[in-house]
């Protein structure tokens, strides 16, 4: 299945698309899916590959394509080709002007589009964000459907343009409680290709409910071609209730009272226990931290993880200021026997903010210049990072519309 990627960032959607990576074994509920792990090597698992296969990606952000394309190139020879630095904007506009831009019979598409707009740790200007497109300040004069709020417009237009069968974009829980954005989106999307759409209510998941080790909410929207779904697919998805056998949304795997079926929450104990400290490790993305000085327990970011719970949200704009791994006892560290074994105060490494996200350790996010002269420093990969779709929540998305394709859709590929 050709898989169509928007906002890619640094891949997490599309890493949990393609399946064939390693997680934590504690991270999959082998009860309700036996049939995902395709390898053990003790406390972690590698997942078996899905059908569906990144073809086209974009994003503004050089640092994400270099990221995205160290990663990829292992699986992809053309990954660098695959992966277009460019404004939604300007390839839709491209793509309009007649020029062949997007891969042929795309089965998906999938994006993040912009959230900081509708974030509550943001200013929530929402449809009315005073970014552009290209992330910077507008004028007074500029269109305002290119500024950076009303980007899903330009997927929308990506959607009609490539005609997928489905559509899944995603965003934060804060959409959902702003006026009536989510509502007027659901409405927008349903409008591309002539009104050739299906938008089934947008719901909010929450990733520990998926074996991933963050507190970190997302709304989904899934939009389905209404004439190449069957029948009886049809039927379900506009029900108020949508029957289980046709819910695009995937069940929940794990929880913090865990009564089967589900499998105990993951925490950041479980994620980080193998981990050996910066001085020790040869890992670059262990080895660097952000120095950020504390600065009060009254400012953003100087709160310590808790081992024994979920890690808080990776957020892309902290300025430095990320969670720290252990405070000292001056500060209020409570990881008493660390401290007493001489560990210092530091905030959290660029691997340990990966692993919240279920990114892979095969991910190296501290690159030195690339072929076009770019480099990912640690301060770099802690912003591409949070703007990132955990990899496990968008594995668990896709294993569930993979085992429900053929019965949603007429027709199928091999």
């Amino acid at each position: 299945m050709k898989l169509l990627s928007l906002f890619s960032g640094c891949g997490g959607m599309d890493i949990g698309f393609e399946g064939s990576f390693s997680c934590l074994k504690k991270s999959v509920n082998t009860s309700l899916h036996p049939e995902w792990v395709a390898e053990e090597n003790g406390d972690w698992v590698t997942l078996v590959p899905t059908v569906f296969e990144t073809v086209f990606a974009n994003d503004i952000r050089p640092d994400a394509k270099a990221a995205w394309v160290s990663y990829f190139s292992k699986q992809k020879a053309n990954a660098d080709e695959i992966y277009h630095l460019d404004s939604i904007v300007d390839i839709v506009k491209r793509a309009k002007a007649g020029e062949a831009v997007f891969p042929s019979e795309i089965d998906i598409v999938t994006g993040g589009f912009p959230c900081q707009d509708f974030s509550i740790a943001g200013k929530r200007k929402g449809f009315h964000s005073g970014k552009s497109h290209l992330g910077v300040a507008l004028s007074d004069d500029e269109p305002s459907v290119e500024n950076r709020g009303q980007l899903y417009i330009w997927m929308r237009e990506v959607i009609t343009l490539t005609a997928p069968k489905l559509f899944i974009a995603e965003n934060v829980k804060g959409l959902t409680n702003l006026d009536d954005v989510k509502e007027v989106i659901e409405h927008d999307f349903a409008l591309a290709g002539n009104g050739g759409y299906l938008v089934v209510p947008a719901k909010v998941l929450y990733a520990p409910d998926y074996g991933v080790p963050q507190s970190r909410e997302r709304v989904i929207f899934f939009g389905f071609r209404k004439n190449a779904l069957k029948e009886k697919a049809l039927a379900a998805l506009t029900m108020e209730m949508i029957p289980d056998e046709y819910d695009p949304y995937p069940i929940k795997t794990h929880s913090e009272t865990p009564d089967e079926p589900y499998a105990p929450t993951v925490t950041c104990g479980d994620i980080f226990k193998d981990l050996p400290e910066p001085d020790a490790s040869s890992d670059p993305s262990q080895m660097k931290y952000s120095k950020a000085k504390y600065m009060g327990a009254h400012c953003q970011g100087q709160t310590e993880i808790k081992l024994d719970s979920v890690g808080p949200t990776i957020r892309s704009e902290h300025h430095g200021n990320i969670e720290y791994r252990r405070l000292s006892q001056e500060h209020g560290g409570k990881h008493g026997a660390e401290l007493a074994a001489g560990l210092p105060e530091r905030r959290l490494t660029v691997r340990e903010c990966a692993r919240i996200q279920t990114f892979p350790d095969n991910y190296q996010f501290i690159l030195n210049k690339t072929a076009r002269n770019v480099s990912v420093s640690a301060s770099d990969a802690y912003k591409i990072i949070g703007n990132a779709v955990p990899c496990l929540l968008a594995y668990n998305i896709a294993k569930n519309i993979e085992s429900k394709w053929e019965r949603y859709f007429k027709e199928t590929k091999a």
